[in-house]
């Protein structure tokens, strides 16, 4: 129950019903959603440390401005993909990889361990076991760990920890049909390139054609027909 309230109540910030100054009161939040007050206050509570929400005596529960949310919060990424600002967020999700992937992948050329190494190895495998039969829930699940593997083998913790937010990403182009029914074989190609680099400890390869993969998803995702249709 706690996670259907926390759920509509941060689609309901993210999507601008509830716009940033609204105050929000815990006696219509009950009556709206039919729960008690402790599922409400425990759902605002968690709003609250996502920083979209900010409490205060004599005031009450203040929506706050986008500025001060943890976008990097996977929930918060998801509920911004399920409504109206998708594109404005798979935009911003799109040039943070550009920013971050190429570099990931050569700090694991020089920093990846044997044990990495096998991982991209078998993902590259599966995603192409995958992308044949048209499996894309298979096929997300492979590419998720190659590429949270790879930003872990940068040997870089602030990398590492941006797994979550790239798993958002791929995720909100399959569940938001931003994928082609056979994903492109080109692009598996690019991940055994990128998998064969690292393992050779070549970082310009692994950069480069870490690259081709970021620029493809985005044009893929942010093409004129996928964006007026809403992915549809």
């Amino acid at each position: 129950m706690h996670g259907s309230v926390l759920d509509q109540l941060g689609l309901l910030i993210t999507s601008g019903e509830f716009p940033p100054g609204r105050v929000l009161r815990i006696e219509q939040l009950e009556s709206r959603f039919g729960v008690s007050r402790s599922v409400i206050r425990e759902a605002i509570r968690v709003l609250e440390a996502m920083g979209m929400v900010s409490s205060r005596r004599r005031v009450g529960i203040t929506v706050a401005p986008r500025a001060g949310w943890n976008l990097f919060d996977p929930q918060i990424i998801g509920w911004r993909l399920e409504g109206e600002g998708r594109d404005e967020q798979l935009r911003s999700l799109s040039e943070l990889r550009r920013g971050i992937e190429p570099v990931a992948a050569a700090l694991a050329a020089r920093r990846a361990t044997p044990a990495q190494c096998g991982i991209l190895t078998g993902a590259v495998m599966q995603m192409a076991v995958h992308g044949r039969s048209g499996d894309l829930e298979a096929y997300l699940d492979a590419d998720i760990v190659f590429h949270r593997t790879l930003l872990e083998a940068s040997g870089n913790e602030m990398l590492g920890v941006l797994g979550d937010v790239v798993a958002s990403v791929l995720t909100g182009r399959t569940h938001h049909h931003l994928m082609p029914s056979r994903p492109e074989p080109k692009a598996i190609s690019w991940h055994a390139e990128v998998a064969q680099a690292v393992q050779a400890g070549d970082a310009a390869s692994a950069e480069r054609a870490m690259r081709d993969i970021v620029e493809e998803a985005t044009q893929a995702m942010l093409s004129g027909d996928a964006l007026d249709t809403g992915g549809e």
